[in-house]
């Protein structure tokens, strides 16, 4: 103990007589330390940190087959509220069997001179005594506030929503708050640090599932439809049962719950695929996240990205060390003399080093804490907020101190060792001068060296590759115009005359160009998928199917390019007509004029057999997202969409600034049908927010490689300014032997380009291996473009060279009389 305390106190005045140093290898820890930590602080938010739930270890997940669903669903791990109701009824593995829905969000929270939109949790009568939540006050639902037709309409408050709207005060239990137009009791207020069961979103509000049809009285309620996927459900292991036993009772079950819940007007083909399906249990402790889903890949990328870097920063520092340990051959010399051992002398250099690493692990959960909320508001957007728990936990001390210790190993040791081995007799005798022929004592300088340029090239190659890839994508040309795009949604009857004449109204609005109805917008998918039959009756493929108003095509700018576009004649009595994409083309009519051309549709829930006629032709667009390619595609006018009246969903477009154009069009509805809900975007927006993943990727791979041949560059300068002066003995020599300064300048040269071209050789050979790793998240740059590989090779080089021409210009400036005056 008492030589641990002297080891701390001399390395406290040793670091505090050279602040330079000490402050620069802090600085480099904490950055390298600190983004390590913050992508993990990240990663534990989204995948690794369980449910603040009791027992989350006993919660599953239930959904069909392996968790990838139907297939017909936009969430497609949903099941519908019939099969919810059959497991529930059916099962004997679970305690309680819970289902939500989330997404939705209630445009009218607040009187009508006050509102304001909020999101809302949807959530069965189980849903908090199966997790186990406590109430923060009041009371939570029970079995008795999930009833058909929720006669006693209740609503439960987040804990967040309650502080700010209510001020936390107890009397807002009982009391009654105003959602979308029908008053609500609430009932209670659920506990502070729960945001549910689904990572990212966050509520405002908790409400029944009943509380569908009180809300939206208009729209078919969906209790009873088999084909409709719209709920999450999880259950509570009974105790003693694993998720194997769970999966083996549901299998059982499966056949009689698949033939009670098969949806009517499928075909036969469809009909024998759903009965195949099968339940299964999968880990629910974690929850559920599509958050998770989107960037788990991501985020494990950026964590190696930032382990290179501080890799990187390691390197440089372990350099520096060695600089400094032979600098200090003398004193190590004289402890040695003095009856100190090597053991001692090693402690004393491990001291410095867990010192500095301790110093950067502190300071880098400050820069973790700021860097991880930057890169969550980063993600974060206005239609898709998110909201983690960045908190603190075990595993990030955890993290951050096994970080700190392998940093201290990885930058201490080496020096630590070589410093021990001083021997008293030699170091008397060069006097502080060091060996002009002891090239041992750089040779694992310069491996780090070559390390650092290695690695750099790996990172500046990441850089240019993800930066290529954003590019990319903002330039695609979609297949429409988004700019000067507005998407409006309207809570209105789907009565046909109504919905004309809401068109009419938003068309006649000042300011706008054109407007057209759809049934889905462009990047969101969604659009119902039906089995194609041309002329040999057998299905061929399947297309998506979305049905719009006349004019949509001009409104959203996508080129006809034959036929025509939908008109008024084309009407609900009419024969059947549709406009194709060339992808529709290509696979079910190659090589003919498809203008004229019929298909049949095979038979699906609320979508019969049906025969269409192509009158168009349109260019393909991006249909799912801007990654992925276009399916083919076909258009049914609105008139004609078998499930009923369709045009609540529509584009508006307008050459005036869009906020003006929403002012106007939500002044026109509000004139005409007073109490209509509205939700407006911008479709640009929209487009932005699609891009958010490979914006960060762009940007902190483009700092990162940025970083990491700026310290590749230092490094280097550091090896080749402290080579230089250990020999200058020998570059006097040199001088006084009629050298010139340009020899004396090629020769430090030489020795760094010798260290650069190894380091981008191991470099390449290292990217061309981690390519696989990055090529799922590129788009249209391959992850081994040798260009691009060329192209960081030639910035790291030119980096390389300013961190080498300045100690080469000082070894030629070096008086040879001074240089040999110590010989």
């Amino acid at each position: 103990m008492e030589f641990t305390l002297q080891d701390l106190l001399y390395t406290a005045r040793t670091l505090r007589k050279t602040p330079a140093f000490t402050l620069a290898a802090i600085a480099t820890l904490a950055l390298g330390m600190g983004a390590n930590s913050a992508i993990f602080q990240l990663l534990d938010a989204v995948r690794l940190r369980t449910l603040p739930v009791a027992e989350p270890q006993r919660l599953a997940r239930i959904q069909i087959g392996n968790g990838r669903g139907f297939g017909v669903s936009h969430y497609p791990d949903n099941l519908s509220y019939p099969l919810f109701e059959q497991i529930r009824e059916h099962q004997q593995a679970f305690s309680g069997v819970l289902a939500w829905d989330s997404g939705y969000l209630a445009e009218r929270i607040g009187t009508a001179e006050q509102s304001h939109p909020a999101p809302v949790l949807r959530v069965s009568g189980e849903f908090f005594s199966t997790l186990g939540i406590p109430p923060a006050a009041g009371r939570l639902f029970g079995k008795e506030d999930d009833q058909r037709g929720c006669p006693a309409p209740t609503v439960v408050l987040g804990y967040t929503f309650w502080q700010s709207e209510f001020a936390g005060q107890l009397s807002a239990i009982g009391s009654r708050v105003m959602v979308d137009d029908q008053p609500l009791e609430i009932i209670g207020v659920t506990p502070a640090g729960f945001s549910g069961p689904e990572v990212g979103p966050r509520f405002d509000l908790a409400l029944p599932l009943c509380s569908l049809s009180i809300l939206h009285p208009r729209d078919q309620p969906p209790f009873e439809r088999k084909d409709y996927y719209w709920l999450n459900v999880m259950g509570r292991l009974n105790p003693g049962w694993t998720l194997a036993r769970a999966t083996e009772q549901l299998q059982v079950i499966s056949p009689d719950i698949m033939q009670a819940t098969v949806p009517t007007g499928y075909s036969r083909g469809s009909m024998k695929r759903y009965l195949g399906f099968r339940l299964t249990a999968l880990p629910g402790a974690t929850g559920v996240s599509r958050l998770r889903e989107e960037y788990d890949r991501s985020l494990w990328l950026l964590l190696g990205l930032t382990g290179l870097v501080l890799l990187i920063a390691c390197a440089n520092l372990a350099n520096l060390m060695l600089a400094r340990s032979g600098a200090r051959e003398r004193e190590f010399a004289v402890r040695v003399a003095l009856g100190a051992g090597r053991g001692r002398l090693i402690r004393q250099s491990l001291t410095e080093s867990l010192a500095l690493a301790a110093s950067g692990a502190v300071l880098g959960l400050f820069v973790a804490a700021a860097l991880s909320r930057g890169i969550l508001s980063f993600l974060s957007t206005r239609n898709n907020p998110l909201h983690l728990d960045l908190v603190l936990d075990w595993r990030i001390l955890t993290f951050t101190a096994a970080v700190a210790s392998a940093t201290c190993i990885l930058f201490g040791l080496v020096p630590a060792l070589r410093g021990s081995r001083a021997q008293p007799a030699a170091a008397v005798k060069r006097g502080g001068r060091g060996l002009t022929t002891d090239r041992a004592r750089f040779g694992f300088q310069r491996f780090l060296v070559v390390v650092q340029v290695s690695v750099s090239l790996v990172l500046v190659t990441g850089a240019l590759l993800f930066v290529g890839s954003f590019r990319r994508l903002a330039t695609l040309d979609p297949g429409f115009r988004a700019e000067g795009l507005l998407i409006a949604n309207f809570e209105i009857p789907r009565q046909a005359p109504l919905l004309r004449q809401l068109l009419e109204e938003v068309r006649s609005t000042p300011q706008v160009e054109s407007a057209a109805a759809t049934t889905n917008f462009l990047l969101g998918g969604g659009s119902w998928s039906l089995g194609i039959r041309t002329g040999s009756g057998v299905v061929k493929a399947e297309s998506k199917f979305t049905w719009v108003t006349p004019g949509y095509f001009t409104t959203v700018q996508t080129p006809i390019l034959a036929g025509r576009d939908f008109t008024s004649y084309d009407s609900e009595t009419s024969p059947k007509v549709a406009v194709v994409n060339q992808q529709f083309a290509k696979i079910f009519f190659p090589g003919v004029d498809v203008i004229g051309k019929t298909f049949r549709t095979a038979p699906e829930p609320h979508y019969p057999e049906a025969e269409y006629q192509v009158v168009g032709l349109i260019r393909n667009t991006r249909y799912f997202s801007l990654q992925e390619p276009e399916p083919p595609m076909a258009y049914g006018p609105a008139s004609q969409y078998p499930p009923g009246p369709a045009g609540t969903m529509m584009y508006i477009r307008s050459g005036a600034p869009l906020s003006t154009v929403e002012a106007a069009v939500r002044r026109r509805i509000a004139a005409w049908r007073p109490g209509t809900g509205m939700q407006f975007g911008v479709f640009q927006q929209r487009i932005s927010d699609s891009l958010v993943r490979e914006r960060l990727l762009a940007a902190l791979s483009g700092f990162f490689g940025a970083l990491a041949a700026v310290l590749a560059s230092i490094g280097l300068y550091g090896v080749l300014a402290y080579h230089a002066v250990r020999r200058r003995n020998e570059i006097g020599i040199r001088v006084a032997l009629g050298a010139t300064r340009n020899q004396i300048v090629g020769l430090v040269l030489k020795e760094a380009a010798l260290l650069v071209v190894l380091g981008l050789a191991i470099g390449l050979a290292c990217s061309l291996a981690a390519a696989d790793a990055a090529a799922s998240l590129l788009f249209g740059v391959s992850a081994r473009d040798p260009w691009r590989l060329g192209a960081a090779a030639v910035a790291l080089a030119a980096a390389a060279a300013m961190g080498s021409v300045l100690p080469a210009r000082r070894a030629a400036r070096l008086d040879p009389m001074i240089a040999l005056r110590d010989d």
